[in-house]
């Protein structure tokens, strides 16, 4: 399973398991978590650009845009339960 690292708001660096990608309208959007378990904290992040190799994404913080993602995945991955 690929791996991302994302920087939190304190700057610390987080080591995050991609689990699903997708593009919608344009825009890259991955599903990750902290680890490969079941349980474990997801996150969905949004490509908001890249330099050659270099690619940043941030959370996705909008309601409406976060939903309509979630569904996306939810589809994709059918036998994950978000919770």
């Amino acid at each position: 399973m690929d791996k991302v690292v994302f920087a939190n708001e304190d700057g610390e660096n987080i080591e995050l398991f991609i689990l699903e990608e997708t593009t919608i309208s344009e825009s890259h959007y991955i599903l990750a978590a902290e680890d490969e378990s079941e349980d474990s904290t997801a996150y969905i992040l949004k490509e908001t650009s890249r330099n050659g190799d270099d690619i940043v994404f941030s959370m996705v913080e909008d309601d409406n845009e976060f939903d309509a993602v979630l569904s996306v995945f939810e589809e994709l991955m059918d036998d994950t339960d978000f919770e």
